[in-house]
């Protein structure tokens, strides 16, 4: 699929009223992505949930709480960062995404990465790591590593929903938040590792 769009906002137009996969017909709204349209760091998360179909916005309700608290420990706030999803709509019941429609979306999400052009892409959980790092690995095993990907630094970190419930993830994600800033001034220097 060829995407002409040379900003956001007309990447978003060229989406539309998004049907190329079934997950158009299940929705309540599509969720494109929000935040710094130059961002220096984009995080890239799996889906939208419940709350984020009902809004149209990602990260909302618990984990969106819990990702304003992370980004503070990295001495960030929501505005500087731009946030998306690999799928812009919501899968059923929040079942995993489908291969079908994770390759249907992947060209728009690869869109938003280049228009966007961030020095680092924050992937939080499985899926997302996986399809940036091309890798059947699991985030356990790859979490807090940096992989320069097309000339850009990718770093896994555990998606925030896994670490409401389990304080051991909880405390991962903050020690990997805190590194962001630390990661941004090597990547000034050129040294990404």
């Amino acid at each position: 699929m060829a995407l002409s769009a040379d900003t956001l906002a007309g990447l978003r137009d060229e989406l539309g009223d998004c049907h190329r996969c079934p997950l158009g017909d299940t929705r309540t709204t599509l969720v494109f992505g929000h935040g710094n349209p130059h961002a220096r760091v984009m995080l890239v998360g799996e889906a939208p949930g419940r709350n984020e179909d009902l809004t149209g916005q990602p990260f909302v309700g618990a984990a969106g709480k819990l990702l304003d608290e992370l980004l503070g420990h990295g001495g960030l706030v929501r505005e500087d960062v731009y946030i998306a999803n690999i799928l812009k709509c919501r899968p059923p019941g929040n079942r995993d995404p489908k291969r079908v429609e994770v390759e249907t979306c992947t060209p728009f999400l690869m869109a938003q990465i280049h228009l966007v052009d961030p020095e680092l892409v924050v992937t939080l959980g499985n899926f997302a790591t996986r399809l940036m790092l091309d890798t059947r690995e699991g985030i356990t095993a790859l979490r807090g590593q940096i992989t320069l990907v097309q000339g850009r630094s990718v770093y896994p970190v555990f998606h925030p929903a896994a670490s409401i419930y389990d304080r051991a993830k909880r405390e991962t994600l903050i020690s990997d938040f805190a590194r962001v800033p630390e990661i941004l001034d090597s990547l000034k220097g050129g040294d990404a590792g």
